[in-house]
C-alpha cells in the first residue's frame, strides 16, 4: 500500500514528455506520455489529473486506469489516452520496482529471451537511404524502415512510384529487410498503385498505406496485394482496434504504448492480436521510457514479432537520443538484429533524473511540420 503523493511531468528534447509518480513512502516510477506536436495539450490533462489521483493507492493500477477512462464522461482520443499512458506506465514501473522484479513478471512472465528490432533510415523526405541503411547494418540491425514518399498529391505522377521502388531495391540490395511507411500520406488513387508496384519487391510490410479512418479502403487494398499491411499508431484503445481485426484488413498491428493507454491497454490488445492471428509490432519512434515499456509487453506476448526503436532517428538532431536520459544505455546494444530483454526491476532502465530536470528547463514543444503541394494545397505529413 502506498498513496500517490506526487505526479510530475518533464518536457525534454527532442520531442518527448516524461512522467514521474512518487508515493508517500518515496517509491517512484517513470512513464512517458509523448504525443508528437501536442505536448501542451497532454500537459494540461496531466495538470488536471495530478490533483485527482493524489491520495489514491499507487498499487491500484487498473482502478486508476478505469477512473481515467470512465470517470470523465468523454473517452479516448490521442490527448486523454497519451496522458493516461504516461501515468499507467509509471505506476507499473513503481509497483515492479517495489517488488524488485521486471514488469513482465507481473504480466505472466517471459515467452522469449531477446527482442527483434528495427530502426529508421531516410528522414521525413527520404534521401541517402543506402548509406544510412549500411550504417544500420554496421550497428547490428537486420531490418529498417523508411518513409516511402514525401508529400503526395491525391493523384500524382507515376514517376513518384518509380522512385519509391528504386529506393526499396537499393536498400534491399545491401542484404537487409526493409519496411515502407506510407505515413497516411497517400490517398486511394496512388496507394493502390504503389502497393501493387512494391509487391514483387517484397517489403517487410507497408505501414499506414491509407489513413485509419478509411477502413473500407484499407480493406479493399488488403484484397489487392499480398504485402503485409501494418497500422495502429493512430488508434487509441481496444475499441478503435476492434473493427480492423474484425475486418481482417491488418496483418501487423502497431499500437503506440504512449497513445493507447499504456502497458495495461497494450497487454489487452496483444491478446486480441493473438485471437485474430495478427502480429504485434509496437510503434515507438519515441523515447527510452516508451521503448522500455514496449519491451516489457514484447517479452510477455506470444503475438509480438518486431520492435521499432528510435536509435539514431533522423529527428534526434538536437543531440539527444535513447541513451541521453538513462544511466544504463548498454541495454540498447543491438546484436545480430536483436536486443536483450530488460532484466532490471520495473522498466529495466535507470532514468537519469538530474539530466531530465536539467534538459527540461525551457524545453520547447515540438511543432508538427506541414507539407504543401505546388498549388499551395495542404498535403498529409
Amino acid at each position: 500500500m502506498g498513496k500517490i503523493a506526487v505526479l510530475e511531468y518533464f518536457r525534454v528534447p527532442p520531442r518527448w514528455l516524461f512522467v514521474k509518480v512518487v508515493d508517500e513512502a518515496g517509491n517512484f516510477g517513470w512513464g512517458e506520455a509523448s504525443l508528437e506536436g501536442h505536448t501542451q495539450a497532454v500537459e494540461g490533462c496531466l495538470d488536471a489529473w495530478s490533483e485527482k489521483y493524489r491520495g489514491m493507492d499507487a498499487d491500484d493500477i487498473e482502478q486508476i486506469w478505469q477512473m481515467s477512462w470512465r470517470g470523465g464522461f468523454y473517452r479516448g482520443g490521442p490527448v486523454l489516452m497519451s496522458a493516461l499512458s504516461g501515468i499507467d506506465i509509471a505506476l507499473w514501473d513503481l509497483k515492479a520496482r517495489k517488488l524488485n522484479i521486471p514488469i513482465y513478471q507481473l504480466l505472466g512472465g517471459r515467452v522469449r529471451n531477446k527482442i527483434q528490432v528495427y530502426s529508421w533510415v531516410g528522414g521525413d523526405r527520404p534521401h541517402d537511404v543506402t548509406a544510412q541503411a549500411q550504417a544500420r547494418i554496421d550497428q547490428g540491425f537486420h531490418a529498417v524502415k523508411m518513409n516511402a514518399t514525401e508529400g503526395v498529391g491525391w493523384l500524382d505522377s507515376p514517376s513518384m512510384i518509380d522512385s519509391v521502388v528504386e529506393r526499396l531495391k537499393a536498400v534491399k540490395a545491401l542484404g537487409i529487410d526493409c519496411a515502407l511507411d506510407f505515413h497516411g500520406r497517400l490517398h486511394k488513387p496512388m496507394a493502390k498503385q504503389l502497393a501493387k508496384a512494391l509487391e514483387e519487391h517484397r517489403p517487410l510490410f507497408i505501414e499506414e498505406p491509407l489513413l485509419s479512418e478509411n477502413i473500407s479502403a484499407i480493406k479493399e487494398l488488403a484484397s489487392l496485394v499480398s504485402c503485409p499491411i501494418a497500422l495502429g499508431e493512430r488508434l487509441y484503445n481496444r475499441w478503435d482496434v476492434k473493427p480492423f481485426l474484425e475486418a481482417g484488413c491488418v496483418d501487423i498491428l502497431q499500437p503506440d504504448i504512449c497513445h493507447i493507454g499504456g502497458i495495461s491497454e497494450m497487454k489487452r490488445i496483444a491478446a486480441m492480436c493473438e485471437t485474430y492471428d495478427v502480429a504485434l509490432a509496437p510503434h515507438c519512434p519515441l523515447g527510452p521510457i516508451a521503448l522500455a515499456a514496449n519491451i516489457q509487453i514484447d517479452t510477455a506476448s506470444p503475438s509480438f514479432t518486431i520492435q521499432e526503436m528510435s536509435l539514431g532517428m533522423h529527428y534526434n538532431n538536437t543531440g539527444q537520443d535513447l541513451a541521453t536520459y538513462i544511466s544504463n544505455p548498454d541495454v540498447w546494444a543491438v546484436k545480430d538484429g536483436y536486443i536483450d530483454i530488460l532484466t532490471g526491476p520495473g522498466l529495466g532502465i535507470e532514468v537519469d533524473e538530474v539530466r531530465v530536470r536539467e534538459l527540461s528547463k525551457n524545453a520547447k514543444a515540438w511543432t508538427i511540420p506541414t507539407f504543401e503541394g505546388p498549388g499551395g494545397e495542404l498535403r498529409e505529413w
